[in-house]
């Protein structure tokens, strides 16, 4: 899989207009420059131009839904439609069986992490919408799996019970796809609500809430307001305090890799994932998000872009391992859509976007560290 993606990205695309590609850096210039006069434009103009090349149109699009806010609907919709029709998205639904799964049709959960539920996580996080015929047909039987009679999801094949990792994950890659109004999708954000622990977190098996366990809030940063009950509002509430509380990275032992950025995500959590759906949330200025902050802006380049840490699973905490590596490292299969210690286009959209958020200029290279 990963040979097919990278292949086709390497493959000539057809340019846009340079003018239309102007003219979407002026907007985020000007939308940026009214909160910070003293932005480094020069510098922000070629990574937002890097991110607007037409390769990969999941990134052109998502840069100007998310970071140009002049963008006209007819050019939003337009940069939409280009999703499925090359780079890494057309790359990963050629792979699509008839049936509508990746690799096997008895078992969407594994193998890990290039089966359906993985393919399914990875392109609702490329802009891919339900209006696609395979995204459809796969969404049906990923509902049909894993729905539980308890009203939240787990993985086919597994307990009755729904798990939390696998309910919040669902619930925001089905909102992304447009299924907000899908009764088992609403039917899992009140079960998020009825299982959030007494600190205010989650856990997929414990009784007190843990870092690692931030699906739950991710679905209810994507879920629209308009829909949110007065106890969703306070499970979001808590939820995000249990990590402002811990400042985002302040439970046990330090853990290395928290501190690295990855895409896909999958379940993992990194101080980039937390920073992206606790300012999605609102929480832009408390200043407990400082140090998350900090090291974000510490491991941008002296280019003004961010680097693919690593690939999941990342379980190195400063050489040493899980004692449950040795014996279930050969169940998973890595899937990456851009190289290790490269400059990675999703890392920096998603950093871009957080600090937009936060009304932070990001585009000073010269206070980043990394090379």
């Amino acid at each position: 899989m990963w040979s097919l993606l990278f292949n086709r990205v390497k493959r000539p695309m057809a340019e846009y207009s340079h003018r239309g590609r102007r003219n979407l850096i002026d907007s985020f210039e000007q939308s940026i420059s009214s909160h910070h006069p003293t932005f480094h434009l020069v510098a922000l103009k070629k990574v937002v131009d890097w991110l607007l090349e037409p390769s990969q149109p999941a990134v052109r699009y998502l840069t100007m839904r998310d970071l140009l806010d002049g963008t006209s609907r007819g050019d939003l919709a337009e940069a939409r439609r280009a999703i499925t029709k090359r780079g890494w998205v057309a790359a990963i639904l050629s792979a699509q069986k008839p049936g509508g799964y990746w690799v096997d049709g008895e078992k969407l959960y594994r193998p890990k992490y290039i089966s359906t539920n993985w393919m399914l996580l990875t392109l609702s996080d490329l802009g891919v919408s339900r209006s696609d015929p395979g995204i459809e047909k796969a969404c049906s039987l990923w509902m049909d799996r894993f729905f539980k009679a308890d009203g939240g999801f787990n993985a086919d094949g597994a307990t009755k019970k729904s798990e939390h990792c696998l309910t919040g994950n669902t619930a925001r890659a089905l909102v992304k796809f447009g299924y907000a109004d899908e009764p088992r999708v609403r039917s899992a954000f009140e079960w998020l609500v009825r299982t959030q622990l007494k600190n205010g977190g989650w856990h997929c098996w414990a009784f007190s809430g843990t870092i690692d366990a931030w699906e739950g809030l991710s679905a209810f940063a994507v879920y629209p307001r308009q829909k949110w009950t007065r106890s969703m509002k306070n499970a979001v509430d808590r939820g995000c305090e249990f990590y402002l509380g811990r400042e985002l990275c302040k439970q046990g032992a330090s853990y290395e890799p928290w501190f690295r950025f990855h895409f896909p995500y999958h379940y993992y959590y990194d101080l980039l994932v937390g920073l992206d759906f606790l300012t999605a949330l609102g929480y832009t200025d408390d200043k407990r998000l400082g140090l998350a902050v900090s090291h974000l802006k510490k491991k941008r380049r002296k280019d003004g872009r961010w680097n693919l840490d690593a690939v999941h699973p990342d379980v190195d905490n400063n050489g040493k391992f899980p004692r449950w590596w040795e014996e279930y490292k050969g169940r998973f299969h890595p899937f990456a859509l851009e190289e290790v210690g490269r400059p990675s286009k999703m890392i920096t959209l998603r950093a871009l976007t957080v600090l937009k958020r936060l009304g932070e200029s990001p585009s000073n290279p010269r206070q980043g560290t990394e090379r």
